[in-house]
């Protein structure tokens, strides 16, 4: 997929504008064979700083109790593309935006039980009517798919 195909989708989609302030998401892993692994609520916190970048303090709550915390710094490039950091992404994400959709990849460093593994985010949004986005991210490593994370957002009204 490319992200220029979706230029003419509504609603727009401004990822400064949709994340700043306060949004919640409902998410979920699925394993390669599709079985749900992992369900999580995050509650996302999204400010702009005095550099002009985008910066999301994301507080995940799993449903086995575990919590955990990440937090993005997104700059804007030119032509609606982006780059992003986070203390467990290896390298700097990469993406681009258009139409009601948002797509990058990155390297995650993710922790499962006493190890920690390098995996690649293939992570796609799409902006849906009323303020709802959807999210799927499809997780691999050596090229091998290992399973997909779906969230769905809702900005929060204060």
């Amino acid at each position: 997929m490319n992200v220029q195909d979706y230029k003419q989708h509504k609603p727009s989609l401004s990822l400064f504008d949709y994340f700043q302030g306060e949004t919640k998401g409902w998410g979920m892993f699925q394993d390669r064979n599709g079985q749900l692994k992992r369900q999580f609520v995050v509650d996302i916190k999204g400010t702009i700083d005095d550099q002009g970048r985008l910066v999301l303090e994301e507080d995940f709550v799993w449903n086995d109790g575990e919590k955990s915390k990440r937090i993005w710094t997104i700059t804007k490039e030119e032509n609606n593309k982006f780059s992003g950091t986070a203390s467990d992404v290896i390298g700097t994400a990469k993406g681009a935006s258009a139409g009601n959709a948002f797509h990058w990849n990155y390297v995650l460093n993710l922790p499962v039980g006493d190890k920690t593994y390098k995996v690649n985010f293939d992570d796609w949004m799409f902006l849906q009517p009323n303020g709802v986005l959807l999210n799927r991210a499809k997780m691999s490593k050596f090229g091998f798919r290992l399973g997909e994370v779906f969230i769905s957002f809702k900005k929060i009204n204060i």
